[in-house]
């Protein structure tokens, strides 16, 4: 019964803490709402865009460090359960991603991951961090970095601790994270993806106008489709 209640409450716990969501939160202050404009997706590189790089950057820490706090918390409560660090990181990554009060549109899970790893274990975390920042910059996209890093890391906490449980409660965060970025990559074969790149161009606006311009060629051609459907 002790599992139980430990697993019931850190599942719960972990969600409602993964729901705190800074990027939407901010941009509600702020009067608009952050998934309907940018990247369309309330997290931080989109807070960056849509908001600049200092709330972007607070925005990533605050996620990073809500899944580091409560899995830390939840670890210290039920210590003798060695899944309770899978099962609240992973339910703090499915509550940023799925949060009640925003219709369970929310981010995309990345930060909240990243906290999950810092929580593991730092040297991981630095390494996994300097290693997707790299995949980044040499692909020029974001959305590189979650669907590679979620793929590796149940890997790297398999064989790192040896819990096997663990790391197959990780893979089902992997799951949904992948199947999150699938429009992602489905932007980038349409061409209207932006580059990661953008976050520090001084070319901006050409970025702008190349995505807003394959954009209307894509609805041209969906028209187009219908038309000659009819």
């Amino acid at each position: 019964m002790k599992i139980v209640f430990a697993v019931i409450v850190s599942i719960i716990a972990g969600y409602l803490v993964g729901c705190i969501n800074p990027s939407y939160i901010i941009a509600r202050m702020k009067g608009f709402d952050i998934r309907k404009s940018g990247s369309r997706n309330a997290g931080g590189s989109n807070a960056v865009i849509t908001m600049g790089k200092v709330v972007g950057a607070v925005c990533i820490v605050f996620d990073i460090l809500k899944a580091f706090a409560i899995i830390g918390i939840m670890s210290a409560l039920f210590p003798e359960i060695s899944f309770i660090y899978s099962v609240t990181g992973v339910s703090c990554i499915i509550g940023h991603m799925f949060p009640f009060y925003m219709g369970f549109k929310g981010g995309k899970g990345l930060a909240c991951l990243g906290g999950m790893i810092l929580a593991f274990n730092w040297k991981v975390f630095l390494i996994m961090l300097f290693i997707e920042l790299v995949l980044a910059i040499v692909i020029d996209y974001i959305c590189v970095v979650p669907i590679t890093a979620s793929i590796a890391y149940p890997a790297v906490y398999g064989v790192m601790s040896g819990n096997v449980v663990g790391a197959l409660i990780i893979l089902a965060a992997t799951a949904v994270m992948l199947l999150k970025h699938l429009e992602n990559l489905k932007r980038i074969k349409q061409g209207t993806e932006l580059h990661f790149s953008y976050l520090w161009s001084r070319n901006k606006e050409t970025e702008k106008a190349r995505i807003i311009e394959n954009v209307r060629k894509i609805d041209e051609t969906q028209v187009g489709t219908i038309w000659r459907e009819k």
